[in-house]
């Protein structure tokens, strides 16, 4: 039986839906740890069906280092104006500023592959992964910039 305790646990570590945390519990049999993982999958699988949707509307943000010697624009693309305005989604993209900022990749390919800087469990990849899944839309990054003095 799943508790909603442990429902509430699972919420917590993913920001998922409450029904989504149920059924990744159920199919763990309660485990949180196997819940994570199924949700991750779940999120892989929603990912790449999202991906042919349309991009048409996103932000671009800023980061700029406390030296004020490092900053980073980057666009974040999104389905619709809803999502772009959305505080978690500003959240997200300050997320990814930041990371160029302190990382420095060269190429949107090297950045997908890098450890993300706040969970170097997670690639940034995997991390654009689970806000699609959270958010229920296609996200992509496009355009970056990092500049240093």
């Amino acid at each position: 039986m799943i508790t909603t305790e442990q429902i509430k646990e699972l919420r917590e570590k993913t920001g998922l839906s409450v029904m989504g945390c149920k059924r990744a519990l159920e199919k763990s049999d309660g485990d949180i740890d196997k819940a994570i993982e199924i949700l991750k999958e779940e999120g892989a699988l929603i990912a790449q069906k999202k991906a042919e949707r349309e991009l048409k509307a996103g932000l671009i943000e800023s980061y700029i280092h406390s030296t004020r010697r490092i900053g980073s624009l980057v666009e974040l693309r999104c389905e619709t104006d809803f999502v772009s305005r959305n505080e978690e989604f500003k959240n997200f993209a300050h997320d990814i500023a930041m990371h160029i900022a302190a990382l420095g990749p060269e190429n949107i390919d090297e950045l997908l592959s890098q450890p993300f800087i706040k969970n170097p469990n997670m690639t940034i990849a995997d991390y654009v992964k689970e806000k699609i899944q959270k958010f229920g839309e296609n996200i992509e990054i496009g355009k970056f910039v990092r500049l240093e003095t």
